[in-house]
């Protein structure tokens, strides 16, 4: 057997150090880090779901970090534009996203104008938290019960009455796609900007139901502005269990939807950063402060632990299913 030459064996023992010195410089950047603030995207305007759980979020991270977590709204395109921001990031750890359901999963499917893959080109660090959405009756309509929607849509001609969103392919959207499949009929679709406005239309009677997140419907619930028929997931919410599920009435018993919120940072995240990142996310997940906060805004929260990579993947088969019966296409 003949020995390696020296050359080769001087390339082999230079590239064994290189390897080396990498693997020492990752531990000990992992092991520093985090040496100052981290930014943590928002891809919507401060006020909403999701900016209140990044607020949230932030202030208990910043606590297990060591560093400050400053929220940064990017809004725009659905929420589009943050997310590409932290897609094409400096993958260190200093530029993080929370991301929903919205803009990691659906955006691709019906906007071919966005550019990144929510499945391939972020890290997933963990799953954060969800809310139920809400399908609410205005209170001109005389509809006070989901049996009360049922009779009054099947009823009816299709598209008779409408039900409003925050916009086409958004969450909301899909929320109310699922109920036409799933009780049998076809209540029209009305795109808002905003909750803002839809719940305006909603008070007034120039709509007649609307799919709002927990969050935005229970102080116009609870005001008696609007009227709550029941959530879109199959099980009652500690932060509003006055609201039974939708699934609970005949005609709705596959109904089951929310909007979640994850933790991402973009692709390449060195593993000795995510692991520390998952652990702060894991142990705030388990703190009582955080939880009691994010259960009187409407949320429920995650269980530490979640392979986000998989839970994203089953919401998308499910979402792409909602998309193709709704027949939305890709503009």
């Amino acid at each position: 057997m003949k020995c390696l030459s020296y050359r080769p064996r001087r390339a082999f023992a230079m590239l064994c150090a290189a390897a080396a010195l990498a693997a020492s410089c990752t531990a000990a950047y992992a092991t520093e880090y985090p040496t100052r603030s981290i930014s943590l995207i928002v891809g919507y305007p401060a006020g909403g779901s999701v900016d209140l759980t990044a607020r949230l979020l932030g202030e208990e991270m910043s606590k297990r970090l060591g560093q400050t977590v400053v929220v940064e709204n990017l809004g725009g395109a659905g929420g589009t534009i943050g997310a590409q921001r932290v897609a094409r990031a400096t993958a260190d750890g200093y530029t993080l996203l929370l991301g929903s359901t919205n803009e990691m999963v659906i955006a691709r499917m019906i906007n071919t104008a966005v550019q990144y893959n929510g499945a391939t080109d972020f890290t997933p660090v963990g799953l954060v938290a969800s809310q139920p959405m809400v399908l609410a009756a205005s209170p001109k309509s005389g509809v006070k019960t989901a049996a009360d929607y049922l009779r009054k849509a099947r009823s009816a001609p299709a598209d008779t009455y409408n039900y409003g969103s925050s916009g086409v392919g958004t969450t909301l959207h899909l929320a109310g796609e699922m109920i036409n499949q799933a009780t049998q009929t076809r209540v029209g679709h009305v795109p808002y900007r905003g909750v803002a406005p839809m719940v305006t239309d909603l008070m007034s009677g120039q709509l007649d139901f609307g799919i709002l997140v927990l969050s935005s419907a229970l102080p116009q619930v609870r005001g008696g502005k609007i009227v709550a028929l029941g959530l879109t997931e199959n099980k009652r919410s500690a932060a509003a269990p006055e609201i039974a599920p939708l699934a609970a009435t005949p005609g709705f018993e596959s109904v089951d939807i929310n909007l979640w919120f994850g933790l991402y940072g973009p692709p390449g995240l060195p593993q000795p950063v995510v692991a520390k990142l998952r652990a702060a996310l894991d142990d705030t997940l388990r703190s009582p402060q955080y939880r009691a906060k994010m259960l009187d805004a409407g949320a429920e929260i995650a269980q530490p632990g979640v392979d986000l990579a998989a839970f994203q993947a089953a919401e998308t088969g499910k979402y792409g299913a909602l998309v193709k019966a709704a027949r939305i296409e890709a503009q």
